[in-house]
């Protein structure tokens, strides 16, 4: 934001007090609020299970949210700034981004803890440390982990950056290997990662070349479930897991499937590895992992063992919320999520 020098000096004062964005380069480390914000996991953990309750679809979001900021100029919650005149082209707005959900959790979480400990708690590990929580809430307790806290927000947030950045679901593996590769993530951790895709939804468009896709590759009778749903609109919304499809919709197009639908839609479990060998998985990028030889036995070693995978998702979900921001960038406590501060 350009400031006039007048502006400046006449503020300088107020900008003393107020405390300036600090430098990015923070250190995070276990129980950050400890002493500025006793209580404050409580209040994340309580809107968490309050949204949980109410559709637990807003638990998938939130375990989705934290790849879709972090995977992007690190975790400093720019994906959650809405577009403005001056920026009308947020995270938010890139199509990768289709489908993100959940912001009003985050932001009632925020105003929660603004009102018990102002301008203290960050909105990047609100969203670290809610998506800790759904996925405890989400998989019973089975994955959990404490991650450290004392990330800044930042005040980037380009759709450009968001489709350099995130995996498309398109992706060959080779290509998902190269993203992940940037990162710094192995192609056990993108085997690890992409386990998520048990639970949450996604859109048509973002799997259409799957319903063309020949059985070696896909189930004909689920390509043909996933097609019937698919031309139900210009771009509806089919849920990840086939164990948690509607009823009626397998009966009539996958029968022999109907015995394996669970009745907890949205369980974070190990389903998604099972799903995957047997080629009913939505994303073509889900399907490329069986396509090489270390990811497809890692694969097959998730599917044979889901408390080995509830640890190592665990792991992995902690080393994501550590990727930092860019080197130079600067940070700042926001005092609403979905904006940047104004001084």
């Amino acid at each position: 934001m350009k400031v006039s020098v007048a502006l400046v000096c006449a503020t300088a004062v107020l900008l003393l007090v107020a405390a300036p964005a600090a430098e990015a380069s923070h250190h995070l480390k276990l129980d950050y609020y400890k002493k500025t914000c006793k209580g404050w996991e409580n209040v994340v953990k309580y809107y968490v299970a309050k949204a949980i309750k109410a559709n637990r679809g807003s638990g998938a979001a939130l375990v989705r949210l934290i790849f879709h900021d972090c995977f992007v100029r690190g975790c400093d919650g720019s994906v959650l700034l809405d577009p403005t005149p001056a920026n009308p082209h947020t995270e938010k707005t890139a199509p990768i981004n289709i489908g993100l959900a959940a912001f009003e959790v985050i932001d009632e979480i925020k105003a929660a803890l603004e009102e018990r400990c102002p301008g203290t708690v960050s909105c990047s590990d609100i969203v670290v440390f809610a998506a800790r929580d759904a996925s405890s809430l989400l998989s019973n307790g089975h994955v959990h982990f404490d991650p450290p806290a004392g990330r800044l927000d930042g005040d980037v947030s380009l759709a450009a950056d968001a489709q350099r950045d995130l995996p498309d679901s398109t992706f060959t593996i080779a290509e998902l290997i190269r993203n992940f590769r940037r990162k710094n993530f192995t192609i056990e951790e993108l085997v690890i990662l992409s386990g998520a895709h048990a639970i949450g939804v996604g859109h048509c468009s973002s799997f259409r070349g799957r319903l063309t896709s020949p059985p070696s590759q896909i189930v004909p009778a689920y390509r043909n479930l996933l097609a019937g749903k698919c031309a139900a609109g210009p771009d509806p919304v089919v849920t990840n897991n086939v164990r948690d499809e509607d009823p009626s919709a397998v009966a009539a197009a996958f029968p022999s499937f109907l015995k394996k639908l669970r009745k907890n839609k949205d369980f974070l479990d190990n389903s998604y590895y099972h799903n995957n060998l047997a080629r009913i998985v939505t994303f073509n990028s889900d399907w490329q992992l069986l396509t090489e030889k270390e990811s497809l036995g890692h694969v097959k070693e998730y599917a044979e063992n889901g408390t080995l995978w509830d640890e190592d998702f665990s792991d992995a979900l902690v080393k994501l919320s550590k990727l930092p921001m860019p080197p130079h960038s600067k940070g700042e406590i926001r005092k609403h999520c979905r904006f940047v501060n104004h001084y």
